[in-house]
């Protein structure tokens, strides 16, 4: 009797994942544990080049385009099928397939081995957070489908991203020990939307503004005293749950809550007339895909605009994540919604020791926009001063920096882009794209689990830009969706920062690594955009 031989398999390319840095390897998972990844499809046609301008198609169009094929997901089907997985979802809009099953059939079906691994802390102890599963090397699958899978995430479960913020002074710890609006520095939001001039007239009214929140939570009673204290209305906020993650307050302000409340709180005070959805995920790579595709393509809330405070350097990623990721933001442009993402708190390293520079992912991607940070000094409600975020390592400075793993986006060809700080000086992606104030000493004033608090970093930046963008979006009567190509048409519409540095990157007339094209003058950013 002849054996059955061993079906051909491919490595799928970019899959390559390091064994967790900072942790120690305390076991293997039980193989009858169960769990779901997340398998990215290719689309019916080939998606445009990252960073090109392009026509904002409906949700039909767009499925009718660069949907997945239903062939290509049935194969999957099969193909969980004959390794005893079952599937979950299959989404031809999303592109994505989530396949659940024991561990082991999940080993076997993408040649993969998995261990559990534990954190350590700053002194190399094993710290209290929790246990994650991990792997290293490559992932493949039979070769037929090889073709057809563009990526497969959440087989490695470890923390992919942080959140990009800093306080001014720790919070105090105890919930209702500050009144309402009790700052004793800071800037409310109001006063930063005067002094970037955004559009009189406008606030955000029939916007829906899109949050992507890896962990903490919000409570509806901060935010009414929030919204009372400041004069403005409550916003709508609405939780929606990927992948398991719900709103969960941890009652910790130095926490994730600080992370999205600072995020809901500048876009309900940029925007108030905007809606807001909250997409709460696991903090995975699989997790933060899935926020971001499910955001995109909600038919139910449709949003405009999503704000994305959470990164980590590129060396982080696997480059299928990156890629991935990307082409989930190209995908929110072509539906006509804005991305912004925050640059990183912690100036051209991002991190990561060594002494080089790293640009921070997803900001880096060239098809979301960057957003780096400034200190400002107001004198009458006006900009007296603003210059490059920068208080040193400990104390945070605005990320930025020439991306490893993307080329230079043909809408940045004129900008005069430098060469990356590290040997061997590499032409890239620059980042970030634009900037507004994000030193936690002129910071943001909100309210955090029953703490009134001042918060930074380009976190806020972020959601400050994700407001001004629903904004334009009212007065505009329409949909702008990828903005760089329309950004970098219009230099003279911003407040240009030519004064500090990051680290290894020094501002300059014109753009910088450390905060883009500069601030926002939201009036002339509208004039612009009326002319284009």
């Amino acid at each position: 009797m002849t054996e059955a031989r061993p079906e051909p398999r491919t490595t799928l390319p970019d899959s390559r994942k390091t064994a967790p840095h900072r942790a120690e390897r305390v076991g293997q998972p039980s193989p009858d544990d169960t769990l779901e990844v997340t398998l990215r499809v290719r689309p019916r046609q080939p998606l445009p080049e990252p960073g090109t301008a392009t026509p904002v198609l409906t949700p039909a169009e767009y499925l009718e385009r660069y949907g997945a094929d239903h062939d290509d997901l049935e194969r999957i089907a099969d193909f969980a099928h004959d390794h005893h997985l079952s599937v979950v979802q299959s989404s031809p809009e999303r592109r994505t397939v989530v396949l659940s099953g024991a561990l082991h059939d999940m080993e076997a079906a993408f040649g993969a081995t998995l261990h559990l691994y534990r954190p350590l802390g700053s002194d190399d102890q094993p710290s209290a957070a929790a246990q994650f599963r991990g792997r290293s090397g490559t992932l493949s699958v039979p070769s037929p489908l090889a073709p057809l899978i563009e990526g497969v995430f959440g087989l490695d479960d470890r923390p992919q991203a942080h959140p990009q913020y800093r306080y001014a002074r720790p919070p105090t710890p105890e919930p209702g020990t500050a009144h309402p609006h009790a700052f004793t520095n800071g800037f409310p939001v109001t006063a930063l939307t005067a002094a970037y001039a955004f559009p009189a007239g406008t606030d955000g009214s029939g916007q829906t503004v899109a949050i992507i929140e890896l962990g903490g939570g919000y409570r509806t009673a901060d935010l009414r005293a929030y919204f009372r204290a400041a004069g403005l209305p409550t916003p709508r906020v609405t939780a929606v749950s990927v992948n398991g993650a719900r709103n969960r307050p941890t009652g910790d302000p130095g926490g994730p809550d600080g992370e999205v409340m600072l995020d809901i709180e500048v876009v309900g005070a940029s925007a108030p007339g905007a809606r807001i959805v909250v997409y709460f995920a696991p903090n995975t790579d699989a997790g933060f895909l899935n926020a971001v595709t499910t955001a995109a393509h909600d038919p139910t809330h449709r949003p405009s605009v999503i704000s994305i405070s959470w990164g980590a350097a590129e060396s982080n990623w696997t480059t299928q994540a990156m890629n991935a990721m990307t082409a989930a933001f190209q995908e929110a442009g072509l539906l006509g919604v804005s991305v912004f993402c925050a640059a990183g708190d912690d100036g051209s390293s991002d991190r990561v020791p060594g002494g080089l520079a790293h640009a921070d992912f997803p900001a880096s991607s060239p098809a979301a926009t960057g957003c780096g940070g400034t200190r400002l000094t107001l004198q009458g409600g006006l900009i007296a001063m603003e210059s490059v975020w920068n208080n040193g390592v400990q104390q945070g400075a605005s990320g930025g920096g020439i991306s490893d793993t993307y080329p230079l986006p043909a809408y940045q060809s004129g900008a005069g882009v430098p060469t990356s700080a590290n040997p061997p000086h590499r032409a890239g992606r620059g980042v970030p794209d634009v900037s507004a104030v994000a030193d936690p000493q002129s910071g943001y004033q909100v309210r955090v689990d029953g703490v009134d608090t001042v918060i930074g970093g380009t976190s806020a930046v972020a959601p400050l830009w994700a407001g001004l963008t629903a904004r334009l979006n009212q007065a505009l009567g329409t949909r702008l969706g990828f903005l760089n190509p329309a950004l970098y048409a219009h230099p003279e519409a911003f407040h240009d920062i030519t004064v500090g540095n990051n680290g290894a990157y020094a501002a300059r007339t014109g753009w910088d690594p450390c905060t883009g094209l500069g601030t926002p003058n939201g009036e002339a950013l509208l004039q612009a955009l009326r002319r284009t």
